[in-house]
């Protein structure tokens, strides 16, 4: 069993700073990719950012030059530092891994966490 266990949401004002944390712990895997989802209300969940294995990065045109994902692989820990922020940055973010446990390749999210930005 695997579990993703995110950390670093709050309450920032324009133009504030935060850093999302996210760690995969659990059964033996392999991380393919690992990512950052948001939804905010009455929205659908759209992507944020992602990183493979390899370490190319995916950034949605809405956050690109603001924020920036990296990832810990020793820690199995996925980073979101998002600087710039705007209020419609506001949004419960959710970690998503995409991970090889036993040969298999399966898809795995984390609980979310809110991030609200306002003054």
């Amino acid at each position: 069993q695997v579990q993703l266990v995110e950390s670093g949401g709050g309450l920032v004002q324009p133009g504030g700073s935060l850093r999302l944390s996210c760690a995969a712990s659990g059964s033996m895997f392999s991380i393919s990719a690992m990512g950052w989802y948001r939804q905010a209300p009455g929205k659908q969940r759209e992507l944020v950012a992602t990183i493979i294995r390899g370490g190319n990065t995916n950034y949605a045109d809405s956050v690109k030059g603001r924020f920036t994902i990296s990832r810990d692989n020793a820690k199995s820990t996925v980073y979101l530092q998002m600087n710039s922020l705007k209020p419609e940055d506001t949004a419960v973010y959710y970690c998503k891994a995409v991970l090889w446990i036993a040969g298999t390749q399966d898809a795995y999210w984390g609980q979310g966490t809110q991030v609200t930005v306002s003054s």
